[in-house]
């Protein structure tokens, strides 16, 4: 393996208040040169919260524990951001952290694991799992807060099969798969200062398994649902688009938008023509420079024509997206609409166009 890949989804409603702020790598395999160890992390401001993403693949064996540890800091460390107005990681307000960990069970044989995951007594390999056991006795660790372990451990099985480890090396079963979190610390207060109404996030787990099913590796796949509770810090886009009319197949079409005092516009940013259900940015169907295609501005109203002549005909609904260069990322949504044919429009014996039902 040389390479970890993190993707982030999201449902339209809330692109315009996700706002990508940074996308790093961190290599730690041979002294930080390979590819094959390390995190990579994704940094979003979520309706005005700091959100980080990061998946991991640190260093294994059970011998490796501290270098382990040391692997987990390193990556921590690393996460310099871009830009004055992005705070340290830890100041984040919240942290999820998942991936193959690597963290083994210690003391304990091979025959008592397996025993003791045959009968699902899970709570005697807890107390010897070295994560768990880290996060007693590290403080920073002890703030990432985890799910019961309540599956069987996820490594190391025989490939095409759900049998554990039956080569010549026989690895001991072990959760190396994990998914954690960490909720920023709130700043402590005395009786005599006046405490601040915190920010309203909240993070609760509703299901931590693994799925056996899967046997195309030998490692089962571990998933996590959260329930994310959070008092919008940001409730208004920075860019409100309108459709200007009926839009019908013609050379071109209007496209109103307004944009808040401290949106920070570029030469560079664009409206994009999406069909609803769009997977990527760049699944447009069509798309305007807003400043080549401008038509007018004033008061902080633009309008920009896009060009939709070469469009099929589809019965499919659109949105209008508008991409910030500056802040890499959506910043606008329309409301669906339809594009009607040419045909939907035609003009009766008085010369007045109708609609055509």
């Amino acid at each position: 393996m040389q390479g970890l890949l993190l993707l982030v989804f999201a449902k339209c409603q809330h692109l315009p208040f996700i706002q990508i702020l940074s996308a790093k790598s961190t290599p730690t395999g041979f002294f930080g040169y390979w590819g094959n160890k390390g995190g990579v992390n994704i940094c979003l401001k979520l309706y005005g919260y700091y959100v980080s993403i990061i998946n991991c693949h640190l260093p294994p064996h059970l011998a490796n524990n501290d270098q382990r540890l040391e692997h987990f800091d390193w990556i921590l460390e690393m996460q310099n951001f871009e830009g004055p107005d992005i705070p340290n990681i830890l100041d984040h307000d919240l942290i999820v952290w998942f991936g193959d960990m690597n963290f083994r069970i210690e003391d304990f044989g091979l025959h008592f694991v397996r025993e003791a995951v045959k009968s699902q007594c899970y709570s005697e390999l807890w107390e010897k799992d070295q994560l768990s056991i880290a996060k007693r006795c590290d403080t920073l660790l002890r703030e990432f807060q985890e799910g019961p372990l309540l599956f069987p451990p996820t490594y190391k099985f025989d490939k095409n099969s759900n049998n554990y480890d039956t080569s010549e090396k026989k690895r001991k079963p072990a959760w190396t798969d994990r998914i954690l979190w960490r909720l920023k610390r709130q700043p402590h207060t005395d009786s005599c200062t006046p405490r601040r109404p915190a920010p309203h996030l909240s993070l609760s787990l509703r299901s931590y398994t693994s799925h056996m099913m899967y046997t195309i590796s030998d490692h089962k796949p571990v998933t996590g649902t959260f329930d994310l509770e959070l008092k919008p810090l940001v409730s208004v886009p920075l860019i409100s688009l309108m459709p200007e009319g009926l839009w019908t197949m013609e050379n071109a079409m209007l496209i109103n938008y307004s944009l808040t005092p401290d949106f920070p516009s570029s030469p560079w940013d664009w409206i994009g023509l999406y069909k609803v259900g769009l997977r990527h940015i760049n699944d447009y169907v069509s798309y305007v420079w807003v400043r080549d295609n401008q038509v007018s501005f004033n008061d902080g109203l633009n309008q920009v024509y896009i060009n939709i002549s070469d469009i099929p005909e589809t019965e499919d609904q659109f949105l209008l997206c508008y991409y910030s260069n500056s802040l890499r990322s959506v910043v606008g949504i329309s409301n669906p609409f339809k594009i009607q044919p040419q045909a939907f429009l035609e003009e009766d014996p008085l010369g007045e166009v109708q609609p055509q039902i």
